[in-house]
This record gives structure tokens, sequence and C-alpha cells, in this order.
């Protein structure tokens, strides 16, 4: 007997008789708008404000010490005002949103961690700490951002709607990061990779609408480009072999050394550094401003900010860098995020991992645009062993440099540097995220307590 076809006509008329689920997806789309429109408004706000600690650093002779005093008191402020105001934007914010995905979170607990109210405070301190000079990046915390916009969509869905919190908070953490970096495909995987590890993505349809939509609202101001432009490659040879595979080893040890170093240093140890942070974070604060600030004396402001400028300078085949710059940057970023403001480091990981590459490639005697490859391979190693997601980093930093003639040699860096990162440490996302699904961060805590309640 030939299977039945589908009514075709009966679907039709099931859907348009549907109204309160089109009025659902009518909701959902236009938070994904909205979502899509306060992403391009943080990275107009915090561009304006990188550039604004470049005017400092360059005024006249004494532009680059002005940071010596500039940097700790924004660090100084920014913690303050964290802490008074915002405790739960701490961090880069991904922690927050994969700890708010627990089902047995109270609400009023989730609300504390994503939230409207959250996401603005984020856009503003993050912003204050790139006009700081401060290590750190925006798309991390864009995470936050969307997820925190997205669902609060839920108070305006139907009774009968199948959308719950979870799947808003993953469609809007997903498309922040898609609209952050102009990667669709990365924001999809990011989702599947790192935010559904405990539950399938029953909406997946949702997070590609969500990903188009507010997609759609960056490509409108910015332009459908790729984030770092299009890197010079030639053609891969024999002799790019033996530096690739010591860029994975580097970059799989360096990212897992970083992301421990990082989980230690935020979760705390009984040592006299972190019982000094806990009694007064705000002085702590500004020793981690003044030891960022000395550093990028050191390197004339190269490691201030999310290091997009010294990273498109190597995809482009330039070889001019700061001695030490890679070793220079990975302090500024644990640094800056030891301090306790908020502190995205997804973008800077890329910086990093650029500069291994790039160190790898001048030992190999590799120069102009044969790096370049190992440049790319350095970006998708470091980022793959810092947050433990292989599929994401290699498909997001494909996508921002056009790097498809070089899928299987950056799938194959991510895979070996994301092996090596887990024989020393698990995902640091996941062991943050813990520190709040136990009841909050220690820095959140703890706010009340000392120079914090003043």
């Amino acid at each position: 007997m030939p299977k039945s076809q589908p009514d075709f006509w009966g679907h039709v008329r099931q859907e348009l008789s549907a109204g309160p689920h089109w009025a659902d997806r009518m909701v959902v789309l236009a938070y994904a708008i909205v979502t899509g429109l306060v992403v391009v408004g943080f990275t107009l706000v915090a561009e304006r404000a990188s550039e604004g600690f470049g005017h400092l650093s360059s005024l006249g002779n004494y532009g680059p010490w002005l940071a010596l005093a500039w940097t700790p008191l924004v660090a100084v402020a920014v913690l303050w005002v964290t802490r008074r105001f915002a405790p739960g934007a701490q961090g880069s914010g991904i922690p927050q949103v994969v700890a708010a995905l627990e089902y047995e979170m109270a609400s009023e607990r989730r609300s504390a961690l994503v939230s409207v109210r959250l996401s603005l405070w984020k856009i503003v301190l993050v912003s204050g700490g790139l006009l700081g000079g401060l290590s750190i990046g925006r798309e991390g915390p864009t995470v936050q951002v969307g997820a925190g916009i997205m669902q609060h969509a839920r108070r305006w869905l139907s009774g009968k709607a199948t959308i719950d919190s979870h799947d808003l908070m993953v469609a809007g953490a997903a498309a922040g990061i898609a609209a952050a970096f102009n990667t669709p495909l990365g924001g999809v995987m990011f989702a599947l990779e790192q935010l559904s590890r405990r539950r399938s993505s029953s909406h997946s349809g949702l997070v590609i609408t969500a990903i188009v939509f507010s997609g759609l609202v960056a490509i409108s101001f910015f332009g459908n480009q790729s984030y770092f432009g299009e890197m010079n490659v030639s053609a891969l040879e024999l002799s790019h072999v033996v530096p690739g595979l010591a860029v994975a080893v580097a970059a799989g040890l360096a990212g897992g050394l970083f992301s421990r170093l990082l989980v230690l240093s935020l979760r705390g140890t009984p040592d006299r550094l972190t019982r000094w942070r806990t009694a007064h974070p705000l002085r702590f604060a500004a020793a981690c401003g003044l030891a960022v600030a000395i550093i990028g004396l050191v390197t004339q402001g190269a490691t201030a900010g999310a290091g997009y400028l010294p990273t498109r300078a190597l995809l482009e085949g330039h070889d001019e860098l700061p001695i030490a710059y890679t070793v220079l940057k990975f302090m500024a970023t644990w640094i800056s995020a030891w301090s306790g403001v908020p502190a995205g480091v997804f973008a800077p990981s890329l910086a990093i991992g650029a500069g291994i590459g790039h160190d790898v490639a001048a030992l190999a005697g590799l120069a102009g645009d044969l790096a370049v490859p190992l440049v790319a391979c350095g970006m998708v190693g470091f980022l793959a062993a810092t947050s433990q997601g292989p599929l994401t980093a290699f498909i997001i930093v494909m996508e921002m440099v056009s790097g498809h003639r070089m899928v299987l040699s950056l799938m194959a860096t991510a895979l070996i540097a994301s092996a090596l990162a887990r024989w020393l440490t698990r995902s640091m996302y996941l062991e943050l995220a813990e520190t709040f699904v136990d009841g909050g961060s220690r820095d959140a805590a703890a706010a009340p307590k000392g120079e914090a309640g003043r």
C-alpha cells in the first residue's frame, strides 16, 4: 500500500488558524531585531572607547605615561560600579549564561545572571574597561548581552507558547556572538557546542532565525565583510607541516595554561594574593591596572584592547610586532580578567593565538605571506584550547578570515589543541559557571564587604 501524502491544504489552514502562535513568532522576530540593534550599539560604543584610549596615548610625549595613572583609575571605577550595581556582569558573561541554563536554578537567581538590566550594564562596563586600555574584548560579553535581551521576550509570549526561557537565552547568545563576529555558522555551532550540553536544542529553528535577523541588522550597518578581511594564503607546502604541528601543540598547551590560570585566579586559591584580592578588591584592581599599563607602555600600546589591529596586520602578512608581544598580551589579558572587571577574553585569545603562529613562523624562517597560514592556525588553536570548543573555534576563525582554503588545516589544529588543553584543565566556561550555580561568585558574595561597600 502506498503511503499517504501530507495534507498540504490542511496544514495551510492549520497554520493560518494558529493566531497565538503567529503572534509569538512575531514577538521572537522583533526581539531578534532588537538584539541585532543592541549588538550594533555595543560595537559602536566599544570601538569609540578603544579609540578614546588610543587618543589619550598619543597626546604628545606624555601620552603613554598618562596611562600609568589612567588605567588603574578606570579599573577601580569599573570594578566599584560592577560590585555596587551589577555584580552579575563581572567576567566575560559566558559562564553566567551557561549557569542560567540550569533548569534547577530559581528564577530570581537566573535573573541576577541574565537580564535586560545586566545587558545594558555590561555594555557600559566593558566599554569603560576598553576606554581604560585594559586587555579585554567585547565579543564574549555579547553572549550575555544577547541572552539577556532575548529572554525578555518570554513575558510577551502567550500561555500556549512552547518556547521557554532556555530556548530564548540560547538563541540570544548565539545571535549575539554571530552578530559580533559576523559569523552566522559560528553562532549556530557555539549554541550547539557550548550552550546545549545538558539538553538537545528542541528549537534549532529559533536559534537560526534569531541569528538571521540580528545578523541582517548588523550587516545593514557594517556591511557583509569578514571580521579580519581576507587573508592572503599562499599554496601550502610541505615546509608548513612541522611548523603547523608546532603551532597546534604550542597553542594547545598555552591555551590550557591560560584557561587554568583564569579559573584559579577568579575562583581563588589559599594564597596571599587571593586574600589581598578578597580583603581589598579595589586596591587589587588598581595594582592590576598599573601592571597592564606598564605592559602597554613596553609594547607601545599594542596589548591594549582586544588586539584587533595587531591580529589583522599579521593576517595581512606584516611581521612588525613588539618584542615578546605574545607573552605580554597573554599576561595583560590574564591580569585584566583577574582584576574582576567585566572582561571578555574571546578576541584577546585570537590575538594571543596569532602571536603564537607568528613566533613559530619566525623560528621556522617563514615570513610575510608564508607566515599567514600559521597565524590563522594559531588563532584557531588557542581559541579552541581556551574554550574547549574545537568546532566553534574552527568555524568562527574560518568565517572571520575567509579561510575556506585552509579548512583541513584549521580543523586539525583545533582538534589537536583542544585535546592537549584537556590534559591541563576542563572548560573554563563550565568551571566558572559552577561558581554561579553553587550560589554566586566570590566577588558577588563579597560585594558589600570591605572597599566594595564604600
